[in-house]
């Protein structure tokens, strides 16, 4: 007879906040994925930490071991991020470059994780520099009206982050 430990619910990962968005097209334009089939790593920008990400593609299900998808129960920037990599979500090359360096648990620190708070100062800022903010705030909501339309579910029980990696 089956153990109820092993037995687990599926279920379809929550919407992110839009700031996530951001997040995975940072980790991209930065290069800190790294995937090997449907396994991958994803590296923080502030330190050699990493989260892991599992994912199936033949049931449509994903898994990641961040705070996001443990407490929110939302899918995360690292899973947005492998998505995107491996083709399943869209998104338009040119924000990569602007995106680059961005280190977005710094700019979260500051603004007390108020992420609305913290788009506005970085989209701010790159207006500064001469990018055109209506591109950038158009592209990134399309990419997050797509998430949004996903129902893509667990992959096992969720994963407490881990403090070692």
């Amino acid at each position: 007879m089956e153990k109820m430990s092993q037995i687990f619910k599926i279920m379809i990962w929550k919407k992110p906040h839009i700031s996530k968005i951001y997040e995975a097209l940072t980790v991209i334009a930065d290069d800190r994925m790294e995937i090997n089939g449907n396994k991958a790593k994803c590296y923080l920008s502030s330190s050699d930490r990493f989260y892991d990400i599992k994912y199936d593609p033949i049931i449509g299900s994903i898994m990641s071991n961040d705070n996001a998808a443990f407490y929110t129960k939302s899918l995360s920037y690292p899973m947005i991020a492998f998505l995107m990599l491996i083709g399943k979500i869209p998104y338009e090359q040119k924000l990569l470059e602007i995106f680059r360096d961005i280190c977005w648990e710094d700019i979260y620190k500051e603004f007390k994780n108020d992420y609305d708070k913290s788009i506005k100062a970085v989209l701010g800022e790159l207006k500064r520099e001469g990018e055109d903010v209506e591109f950038i705030r158009k592209e990134t909501e399309k990419i997050y009206n797509f998430v949004c339309k996903l129902e893509i579910k667990t992959l096992g029980e969720l994963q407490k982050p881990s403090r070692e990696h």
